[in-house]
């Protein structure tokens, strides 16, 4: 399957962009070349009750080698914490986010850090691309001190306040009107900026989904919902659980847009379209065609539901690495070596961190009592309480 057809920008014109030593660090850029290429996406936009916006995206060599390394960085991670889950060095949930990487750093690339992302259980490559490193997310992994949430949150419950990063929340939708009340407060703080909540879509006939949904519709909140319909809740297909399973006309008077999750040009595009539609008109929802490589949990095998076959065909045809692999050297970017000495470095970086992280110590014990009353009031009573007063 085609990625995306030039529409600029002569080969001659593209000089080879990796002229700098990589880094561990996300967000860092691996070439400063911005010379615009423009593409089209995989495959249009589908509206609901708005105008969809063009397939043209424009871009250039430091975007397209950054979405790569970021890419990169976020499956090695996600491949590394399923051998140390196996390893029983992460323990209870795990959910992980292989294959929907085009998701968040497309995402990313429409967004600033003012502007809000929360999300559901599969969370740690949205805190990658929030600006988190790989050391805080093993060690959260591991439940260490060093990790984004000092280990006491774990695989679900990541965590970057100042990097606009709302976390990951374990109970099915309960983030969406958490965020719709972070769009409350972006309003009444008058900022021009805007809430991306995610959801999967096993959580996109919840109830509260909907009420919340009311609400921003009402009151023309910068609310952005995403639907990453990865096709598969809890070992169910979408068409089981769901009589419509069109996402993006789930909100009836609220308008949508269908976009190919596997694409991160396309996720751009669609997420700079409906941040200024927010900012303009209030809330919109976003269908993130996408797919999940691993189970639904470390606990599900991921393929007593649906055939290897499918999940072989979907990496073949639509992997969003490959798509950009292609584009980059299609356009003489990069050489193949190259790339994979990007997947190489990434490697090591993931192996660097785990071995970090595997220093950091436990919690203290003493921090089971703290994060439970506002500014830790009444702590000193739950100590005394520890020592068996009575």
């Amino acid at each position: 399957m085609a990625l995306s057809h030039v529409a600029t920008a002569s080969r001659s014109q593209l000089l080879n962009p990796l002229t700098i030593l990589l880094s561990s660090s996300l967000r860092r850029p691996i070439s400063t070349d911005t010379t615009p290429i423009t593409v089209e996406t995989s495959v249009p936009f589908t509206g609901h009750k708005c105008e969809p916006p063009s397939r043209t995206v424009e871009t250039n060599p430091q975007e397209l080698l950054t979405f790569f390394k970021d890419m990169a960085l976020m499956r090695r991670m996600e491949i590394a914490a399923d051998s140390l889950y196996k390893a029983k060095l992460i323990r209870g949930f795990c959910h992980l986010y292989d294959g929907q990487e085009a998701v968040a750093v497309g995402m990313e690339a429409a967004l600033t850090q003012k502007d809000c992302i929360i999300t559901a259980y599969r969370d740690h490559c949205i805190f990658l691309g929030r600006g988190g490193t790989l050391l805080e997310s093993f060690a959260e992994l591991m439940g260490r001190q060093d990790g984004c949430s000092r280990g006491k949150g774990g695989s679900m419950h990541f965590y970057k306040k100042e990097g606009g990063f709302y976390g990951g929340h374990g109970i099915v939708g309960a983030q969406v009107p958490l965020g719709c009340g972070l769009a409350f407060a972006q309003k009444y703080s008058k900022d021009e900026n805007v809430t991306f909540a995610l959801y999967g879509d096993g959580a996109a006939n919840q109830g509260q989904l909907f009420e919340a949904l009311n609400m921003v519709a009402l009151w023309d909140l910068p609310a952005i919902l995403v639907c990453e319909n990865n096709h598969y809740g809890m070992g169910t297909a979408e068409w089981r659980a769901a009589k419509s399973p069109a996402y993006y006309k789930r909100g009836d008077y609220v308008p949508g847009l269908k976009v190919d999750g596997m694409d991160a040009l396309a996720v751009k595009r669609a997420c700079k379209f409906a941040k200024e539609h927010a900012l303009k008109n209030g809330p919109i929802i976003l269908e993130m065609d996408t797919y999940r490589y691993h189970g639904h949990s470390m606990s599900d095998p991921g393929s007593t539901y649906r055939t290897r076959d499918e999940i072989t065909g979907i990496r073949q045809e639509r992997d969003p690495i490959e798509r950009i692999r292609k584009l980059i050297l299609a356009h003489d970017l990069a050489t193949e070596k190259e790339l994979k000495d990007i997947e190489k470095e990434a490697r090591k970086d993931v192996d660097e961190a785990i071995a970090k992280a595997k220093e950091s110590p436990m919690p203290d014990p003493s921090e089971l009592f703290t994060n439970i009353y506002v500014k830790d009031c009444g702590l000193e009573g739950h100590r005394l309480m520890g020592k068996g007063s009575s």
